[in-house]
């Protein structure tokens, strides 16, 4: 090959590379604090706290369903305030009561607490929300599209 063939090679796949990272668009998750948005390249998570009256651990599960965040579960011990009064499947799962539930939204709005341990749980990652903001302070979930390039600066690892 001559020199100009290599180079135009080279400029080809610069130019290839370059085009991948700035127009090509991936969903992620987007956790907006007041001032840092963290982002999590997962098409689900797991939401942990502790329920306020009955102390005990609750878990829902949310997946990516286009650019909407689909709650498709909820694990509780006991029941009281707050749980689900329908569900399209209930069973038992490690001494949780396990609810399908399958409700879309655009956006989470969640207040966080070191007092319920507020966790986001993906991809063997734990991350305890309440390190990341003052106890009451809220964090804005979303889908977004990210460019590639966007996503090379990290999330939450």
């Amino acid at each position: 090959m001559n020199k100009s063939k290599i180079r135009a090679w080279f400029w080809g796949i610069e130019f290839l590379i370059t085009f991948i990272l700035l127009l090509v668009k991936i969903p992620v998750f987007a956790f907006e604090f007041d001032d840092k948005t963290y982002y999590i390249n997962s098409d689900h998570f797991e939401l942990s706290w502790i329920h306020s009256v009955e102390k005990e651990e609750w878990i829902e599960t949310y997946k990516q369903q286009d650019d909407q965040i689909l709650l498709t579960e909820t694990k509780f011990k006991t029941f009281g305030a707050g749980v689900p009064s329908e569900s399209n499947k209930v069973s038992l799962d490690n001494g949780f009561v396990k609810m399908e539930i399958n409700q879309q939204f655009e956006e989470l709005n969640l207040t966080v607490s070191s007092n319920v341990k507020t966790t986001i749980l993906f991809d063997h990652h734990i991350i305890p929300l309440y390190n990341y903001t003052d106890d009451y302070n809220s964090v804005h979930i979303s889908v977004e599209k990210l460019p590639l390039w966007r996503l090379v600066k990290g999330g939450f690892q």
